[in-house]
Protein backbone atom coordinates (compact mmCIF):
# COMPACT_ATOMS: atom_id res chain seq x y z
CA UNK A 1 0.00 0.00 0.00
CA UNK A 2 1.24 3.51 0.09
CA UNK A 3 3.71 5.45 1.83
CA UNK A 4 3.44 9.40 3.60
CA UNK A 5 4.94 11.37 1.12
CA UNK A 6 6.00 14.93 2.59
CA UNK A 7 5.29 17.94 0.62
CA UNK A 8 6.56 21.22 0.43
CA UNK A 9 4.69 24.56 -0.99
CA UNK A 10 6.60 24.02 -4.04
CA UNK A 11 5.38 20.50 -4.62
CA UNK A 12 1.73 21.45 -2.76
CA UNK A 13 -0.79 22.34 -5.43
CA UNK A 14 0.30 20.15 -8.24
CA UNK A 15 -0.13 16.80 -5.84
CA UNK A 16 -3.60 18.31 -4.50
CA UNK A 17 -4.63 19.12 -7.98
CA UNK A 18 -3.52 16.84 -9.54
CA UNK A 19 -4.39 13.86 -7.72
CA UNK A 20 -6.25 10.64 -9.50
CA UNK A 21 -8.05 10.17 -6.22
CA UNK A 22 -8.39 12.45 -2.76
CA UNK A 23 -5.58 13.75 -0.73
CA UNK A 24 -5.40 13.84 2.87
CA UNK A 25 -3.14 16.54 3.37
CA UNK A 26 -1.56 16.51 7.62
CA UNK A 27 -0.60 19.97 8.50
CA UNK A 28 1.63 19.55 11.19
CA UNK A 29 4.98 20.73 13.78
CA UNK A 30 7.96 19.50 15.30
CA UNK A 31 6.72 21.13 18.31
CA UNK A 32 3.23 19.39 18.17
CA UNK A 33 3.26 16.16 20.14
CA UNK A 34 -0.43 15.39 18.84
CA UNK A 35 0.80 16.24 15.40
CA UNK A 36 3.01 12.68 16.14
CA UNK A 37 0.90 10.75 17.27
CA UNK A 38 -2.14 11.26 14.28
CA UNK A 39 0.89 11.18 12.10
CA UNK A 40 1.49 7.36 13.33
CA UNK A 41 -2.72 6.88 12.96
CA UNK A 42 -2.23 8.36 9.20
CA UNK A 43 0.50 6.01 8.33
CA UNK A 44 -1.27 3.38 9.08
CA UNK A 45 -4.07 3.88 7.39
CA UNK A 46 -2.19 4.78 4.42
CA UNK A 47 -0.58 1.35 4.81
CA UNK A 48 -4.29 -0.42 5.03
CA UNK A 49 -5.71 1.12 1.84
CA UNK A 50 -5.23 2.95 -1.53
CA UNK A 51 -8.44 4.96 -1.53
CA UNK A 52 -6.62 7.98 -0.98
CA UNK A 53 -3.37 9.64 -0.94
CA UNK A 54 -1.66 10.90 2.61
CA UNK A 55 0.98 13.52 2.36
CA UNK A 56 2.23 15.87 5.17
CA UNK A 57 3.49 19.66 5.35
CA UNK A 58 5.14 21.03 7.96
CA UNK A 59 3.48 24.19 8.21
CA UNK A 60 6.59 26.07 10.35
CA UNK A 61 8.83 25.09 6.76
CA UNK A 62 5.64 26.33 4.79
CA UNK A 63 3.71 28.54 6.78
CA UNK A 64 1.80 29.93 3.27
CA UNK A 65 0.13 27.08 3.32
CA UNK A 66 -1.35 27.12 6.77
CA UNK A 67 -2.41 30.92 6.00
CA UNK A 68 -3.92 29.92 2.65
CA UNK A 69 -6.21 27.67 4.32
CA UNK A 70 -7.04 29.67 7.25
CA UNK A 71 -5.36 26.59 9.50
CA UNK A 72 -5.27 27.91 13.60
CA UNK A 73 -4.81 24.96 15.10
CA UNK A 74 -2.69 21.69 15.00
CA UNK A 75 -2.89 18.87 14.14
CA UNK A 76 -5.36 19.78 11.09
CA UNK A 77 -6.49 17.51 7.94
CA UNK A 78 -7.39 18.59 4.80
CA UNK A 79 -9.00 16.62 2.43
CA UNK A 80 -9.45 17.26 -1.31
CA UNK A 81 -10.80 15.82 -4.34
CA UNK A 82 -10.88 16.69 -7.37
CA UNK A 83 -8.19 19.79 -6.17
CA UNK A 84 -10.77 21.59 -4.16
CA UNK A 85 -10.68 21.02 -0.19
CA UNK A 86 -13.75 18.78 0.22
CA UNK A 87 -13.14 18.22 4.52
CA UNK A 88 -11.24 19.47 7.23
CA UNK A 89 -10.49 17.27 10.34
CA UNK A 90 -9.49 19.48 13.34
CA UNK A 91 -7.70 17.59 16.70
CA UNK A 92 -5.64 14.19 16.41
CA UNK A 93 -8.10 10.91 16.55
CA UNK A 94 -6.95 6.98 16.43
CA UNK A 95 -7.18 4.92 13.23
CA UNK A 96 -10.47 4.24 14.01
CA UNK A 97 -12.35 7.43 14.46
CA UNK A 98 -10.11 8.24 11.28
CA UNK A 99 -11.55 5.49 9.20
CA UNK A 100 -15.41 6.45 10.37
CA UNK A 101 -14.26 10.35 9.99
CA UNK A 102 -12.50 9.78 6.16
CA UNK A 103 -15.42 6.75 5.07
CA UNK A 104 -17.01 9.51 2.17
CA UNK A 105 -13.71 9.40 0.74
CA UNK A 106 -12.53 6.11 1.89
CA UNK A 107 -15.65 4.21 -0.70
CA UNK A 108 -16.65 3.27 2.43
Amino acid sequence: MAAVHTLDADSFDEVVTGADRPVVVDLWAAWCGPCHWLSRELEALAAETDAVRVVKLDVDAHPEISVRYGVLALPTLLVFQDGVERLRLVGARPKAQLRRDLAEVLGA
